[in-house]
C-alpha cells in the first residue's frame, strides 16, 4: 500500500494513500468535528462543519471526503474555518426544535455537544419554522421532524446498510422532511422497527417509544407480581449510560439496580435461551432426519422476522417455529411459573430489558399470548432501563453485584453468546453435535462463525451428515444470502440471521455512542469481546447441561418439541404487504 505525507497544523502524518482528511487529522491526534459524518455508514460532506482550509484549494473543504495527496498541507483551525463552521451550526440550529432540556438525547447530543464546543452561545440567523405532526403510530419508534437536522444518517443506516429504504428525502430545498413514502407513518411501510436508525441520528429526531411510565405503574400496584428479565446483550452495555468503557460487563450491578427498583423477581433471558436450543436443536434435528423443510433460519430476531414476512414470504416455512428467548420466558412464567407459586397468570406482569426496539413490535404480536395473556407485557431497551436507574436515584457504579433469582436466572455460557452475531448457531451446534454423536465437543469456541464479516459459512460433521451453515447479520446481507439460497448458488441445512449489524450487542435500543468515539472504538467489537468473556467465565458452557432447563422439562413440558412446549414456546408467521 502506497503511503503518502501530509502536514496537518503543522504536525507532519504519513497515512495510506486514499485516505481522507479527517482520517489523516485524526492519525495526527487532531479532532475535527463532524456531524453528518458517520464511519462507514455516512460519508456525504453535506453539514459542512468538518471544513478545512487546503493549500492551494481556492474553496474550504470538507475533510470527510476530501482524499489527502503527497504532500498537502492542510490546517483546521483558522479564523475562516472556525467562523464557517459556527455559521453551518447557527443555520442548523435556526429550525430546529431546541427544547433540549425535555430532550431524550439531552447530554448526549451531537448537536448540543458541538454548540458548546464552537462556542454558539447566541443564534444570528431567525428561520422560519415549519410545525411537523411527530409520527408516534408506530409500537417501537417515534420519528419527529421537528428535530431533524437533514444530516441523513438516518437514510444511510435504513437503505444502505439494512437494505430497507423505509425513508428517505421527500420535498425540497427549505421543506426537505426525512420521512416515509407518501408522507406514511413508519407503522405503515416496510419498517422492520430494528432502530438503526435511532442509533445512527445524532439527535433526538429519532427515539425508541418509552415505556417507561406503564412499568413504574406495575411496580406500584400491589396487586401485580412484576417478573424483569434481561437479554444478554444489556449487561454488556448497560454500563456505558454510567460513564464506563464500551464493552463493560456489569451483570452483577444490573441484578443489583432492577432489585432496588422494586421487581418481585430477577431473571435472565438467558435461561430461555439455553430453552431455545433445546426446542430449535430438536426442531433441526427433526428435520433432518423426516425430510422436513430446509434450510432452518433462526427465528430469534423480530426484526429480521419482519423483514421476511414483508420480503421474503416464501421463506417463512423455513423458519423456526420457535419464540424468541424472551416470548418463551414469558410463556412459561405465565405457566408454569404461575402453577408453582400458585399465582394467577393474569396477575403476573413481564417486563423484558432488551437491545432491541423490534421486541416492542413483538410484543404486541397476538399470536405470542399462549395462556390467553401476553406472554411479555412491556418491553424496555436498554437505554430505558438506564433512565429508570437514573429516576430512582441509583448509584450505579457503587452498586454491589447481586445475582439472578434461581432457576429461571440460571444459564450457561451457549445462552449468552445469543448476543453476538453468530452466537445462536454456536449454542445450537455445541449441543446438536453432542445429542447426535454421543461425544463431548473438542473445542466449545467455533470461531468460523463468529466476527463481523457479513455472511459466515461452517461445516459441522454430524454423525452420517455434515451439516452446512451460514451466519448474517444485518437484513442487507440476510436479502444477499437468501438470493443465493433461492436461485440455488448456495445450500445450507442451517441459517442464522440476526437483524441488526453484529447482532444484538449493537440492537437498536443500546446506549448509543456519538460519531466521533465511533472513528476509534469498533462498538460491535468491543461489546461481542465482552460476551464472549462472559461465556468463558460461566462454570456451565453447553444449554443440554443446564440443570434448571431439565428440571422443567422433567416437570412440565416433558420433552423438547411436545406437546406442551409447542403450545408454550412455538409459534407461526404472516406474509406481510411488499412496499
Amino acid at each position: 500500500m502506497e503511503m503518502v505525507k501530509v502536514t496537518i497544523d503543522g504536525v507532519q502524518v504519513e497515512v495510506p494513500q486514499g485516505t481522507t482528511v479527517l482520517e489523516a487529522a485524526r492519525a495526527a491526534n487532531i479532532q475535527i468535528p463532524t456531524l453528518c459524518y458517520l464511519k462507514g455508514i455516512n460519508e456525504i460532506g453535506a453539514c459542512r462543519m468538518c471544513l478545512v482550509e487546503v493549500k492551494g484549494a481556492r474553496n474550504l473543504q470538507a475533510s470527510c471526503v476530501y482524499p489527502v495527496a503527497d504532500g498537502m498541507e492542510i490546517r483546521t483551525n483558522t479564523p475562516a474555518v472556525r467562523e464557517a463552521r459556527k455559521i453551518n451550526l447557527e443555520l442548523i440550529l435556526s429550525n430546529h426544535d431546541r427544547s433540549c432540556l425535555t430532550c431524550v438525547r439531552s447530554e448526549n447530543c451531537e448537536l448540543q455537544a458541538l454548540a458548546k464546543q464552537l462556542g454558539v452561545n447566541e443564534i444570528r440567523f431567525d428561520g422560519e419554522k415549519i410545525d411537523y405532526p411527530i409520527d408516534q403510530m408506530s409500537p417501537s419508534i417515534v420519528r419527529d421532524p421537528n428535530k431533524c437536522i437533514l444530516c441523513r444518517r438516518c437514510v444511510a443506516a435504513c437503505r444502505n446498510v439494512q437494505g430497507i429504504g423505509a425513508i428517505g428525502a421527500t420535498e425540497r430545498g427549505f421543506r426537505t422532511i426525512i420521512e416515509p413514502v407518501f408522507s406514511k407513518s413508519l407503522s405503515e411501510v416496510n419498517c422492520i422497527n430494528c432502530g438503526q436508525c435511532i442509533e445512527a441520528c445524532p439527535v433526538g429526531a429519532l427515539r425508541e417509544k418509552d415505556d417507561i411510565d406503564k412499568v413504574w405503574e406495575a411496580l406500584q400496584n400491589p396487586d401485580l407480581h412484576v417478573v424483569v428479565q434481561t437479554a444478554p446483550a444489556v449487561r454488556v452495555a448497560l454500563g456505558e449510560e454510567f460513564g464506563m468503557p464500551v464493552g463493560t460487563r456489569v451483570t452483577g450491578k444490573m441484578v443489583a439496580a432492577l432489585r432496588r427498583l422494586g421487581f418481585d423477581r430477577v431473571y435472565d433471558t438467558d435461561f430461555a435461551a439455553d430453552l431455545t436450543i433445546m426446542e430449535e436443536g430438536t426442531e433441526l434435528l427433526n428435520r433432518l432426519n423426516n425430510g422436513g423443510k430446509l434450510p432452518l433460519i433462526t427465528s430469534c430476531s423480530p426484526g429480521w422476522i419482519k423483514y421476511c414476512e414483508h420480503n421474503y414470504p416464501e421463506f417463512l416455512d423455513n423458519l423456526s417455529t420457535c419464540k424468541s428467548p424472551h416470548e418463551m420466558m414469558g410463556a412459561m412464567l405465565k405457566s408454569y411459573y404461575a402453577e408453582k407459586a400458585d399465582i394467577d397468570p393474569s396477575k403476573i406482569f413481564v417486563v423484558s430489558v432488551m437491545p432491541c426496539t423490534a421486541k416492542k413490535f413483538e410484543a404486541a404480536r397476538p399470536e405470542l399470548s399462549a395462556t390467553g395473556y401476553a406472554d411479555v407485557d412491556v418491553v424496555l431497551t436498554t437505554r430505558e432501563l438506564a433512565r429508570m436507574i437514573k429516576q430512582a436515584g441509583i448509584d450505579f457504579a457503587k452498586l454491589t453485584d447481586e445475582e439472578f433469582d434461581p432457576v429461571f436466572g440460571d444459564s450457561t455460557g451457549a445462552a449468552v453468546i445469543f448476543g453476538a452475531t453468530g452466537g445462536v448457531m454456536e449454542a445450537a451446534l455445541r449441543t446438536v453435535f453432542e445429542l447426535v454423536t454421543g461425544k463431548p465437543l473438542e473445542n466449545l469456541e467455533i470461531t468460523a462463525v463468529r466476527g463481523l464479516e457479513g455472511v459466515k459459512e461452517v461445516e459441522v460433521p454430524l454423525g452420517d451428515i455434515t451439516v452446512k451453515a451460514a451466519v448474517a447479520h444485518g437484513t442487507a446481507n440476510a436479502k444477499e444470502l437468501l438470493e443465493k439460497v433461492k436461485s440455488g448458488e448456495k445450500e445450507y441445512h442451517f441459517i442464522e440471521v440476526m437483524g441488526c449489524p453484529g447482532g444484538c450487542v449493537t440492537g437498536g435500543g443500546q446506549p448509543i455512542v456519538p460519531a466521533q468515539v465511533q472513528m476509534d472504538i469498533n462498538v460491535k467489537q468491543a461489546r461481542a469481546a465482552a460476551i464472549y468473556d462472559e461465556d468463558r467465565s460461566l462454570p456451565v458452557r453447553k444449554s443440554h447441561e443446564n440443570e434448571s432447563v431439565k428440571k422443567v422439562y422433567a416437570e412440565y413440558l416433558g420433552e423438547p418439541n411436545s406437546h406442551r412446549a409447542h403450545e408454550l414456546l412455538h409459534t407461526h408467521y404472516t406474509p406481510r404487504k411488499k412496499f
